[in-house]
């Protein structure tokens, strides 16, 4: 059956009669659009990139630590159950070896009283020509093999003891060397985990930097326990603390090297990326900085007229013109700006520019802080 056929108007196709101004133009378009697509709308997720990157970092982190504490637990104990099985081995070996040598005693002794109708005394006329001498000797041979009885049987009964505590022990030891070889495994998991999601984090801050947009991450996205936001210096009763609570001391004050192009001029903790960093006093933050040799920094202002300054992170979680407290939450540790590995570079300064630093270690010390 004929059926019309729709009508469409006629549209003008210029890339027809006007190929090279065309192609030109879509070619113009191919570049322009995503840029217009990574403007306003890309530059609003990333922050919200970085706050998940953070997030999923701490949670794993949470996660490895608590697995690696059973982990460190499961282990010494599992080997302290070992090392009791065999010392219990051991003993229930030597028990075995009384109890046969007791019942060969015995053995002998009954096969001597067969052999003799119950009489086992030595050839011996002084014995013979005395009845009652016979008869002591034959009680008192009597009495010995009652006694080899006696210690026979308690022999075996403390070798069915120890079976018994041997089986119990090497039942624990297996289970508990069950429960560490699934523990290694969780953590070998857990800890790859963390490390992939260490990557991405040092990724989404590098791209955060390059875009020059280093907006702080809100803390909630952390979702941390209230006792893990509550600063270390209220918890304890402390004005000052150190910026991090677990490291390693790297590069230190005054050192030289190629990484500087004079000497260094704050003290490194080395700490893995995403690592919590903390204001090591009450203070105001004055500066947030995002690139250049320190990447994504922050500037504490503190009372008395010094300053701290905390670069390297991968996210900063606070804003200038916030206070913060001692041991406050102030961003994660990372690898941005001028960094040859995650760290923390710390400096104290006596002014919020670079150029006025001291030694930041001797600060700390002064103030009850060691490190």
């Amino acid at each position: 059956m004929w059926r019309p056929r729709p009508h469409r108007p006629r549209v003008a196709r210029p890339c027809r009669s006007r190929r090279h101004a065309v192609g030109a133009f879509c070619a113009l378009c191919a570049v322009v659009y995503p840029v217009l697509a990574s403007g306003p709308s890309a530059a609003v997720r990333a922050p919200d990139r970085l706050a998940r990157a953070g997030a999923d970092v701490y949670r794993l982190a949470r996660e490895e630590a608590l697995i690696r504490e059973r982990y460190d637990r499961a282990l010494p104990a599992a080997r302290e159950r070992r090392a009791e099985a065999e010392r219990l081995a051991q003993r229930l070996s030597g028990q075995r070896f009384v109890s046969s040598v007791l019942r060969e005693d015995a053995g002998a002794a009954a096969r001597a009283q067969y052999r003799t109708g119950g009489f086992t005394a030595p050839d011996s006329p002084r014995f013979s020509d005395d009845p009652f001498e016979l008869l002591a000797l034959q009680e008192t041979d009597a009495e010995r093999r009652e006694r080899l009885a006696r210690r026979l049987s308690d022999a075996d009964d403390r070798g069915r003891a120890l079976e018994r505590e041997e089986r119990a022990t090497v039942s624990s030891w297996r289970a508990l060397d069950r429960d560490t070889t699934l523990l290694r495994r969780a953590l070998g998991g857990a800890s790859g985990r963390l490390e992939a999601a260490r990557e991405e984090l040092d990724r989404t801050a590098a791209a955060t930097v390059d875009g020059g947009r280093c907006s702080p991450v809100d803390r909630d996205v952390l979702d941390t326990d209230d006792d893990d936001l509550r600063p270390e210096g209220e918890r304890g009763g402390r004005r000052w603390t150190r910026p991090v609570v677990s490291y390693r001391l790297s590069a230190g004050y005054g050192g030289s090297g190629a990484n500087w192009s004079g000497t260094h001029t704050g003290q490194d903790f080395a700490v893995p990326t995403g690592t919590p960093v903390r204001s090591v006093g009450p203070g105001t933050v004055v500066d947030a900085g995002c690139g250049g040799a320190f990447g994504i920094s922050l500037v504490v202002r503190h009372p008395g007229g010094w300053y701290s300054q905390y670069a390297h992170l991968s996210a900063a979680l606070v804003a200038p013109g916030r206070r913060v407290r001692p041991g406050e939450w102030i961003g994660l540790s990372g690898t941005t700006g001028n960094s040859t590995g995650p760290h923390l570079h710390f400096e104290v300064r006596t002014s919020p520019e670079f150029g006025s630093s001291v030694d930041p270690v001797e600060w700390l010390r002064r103030r009850g802080v060691g490190l």
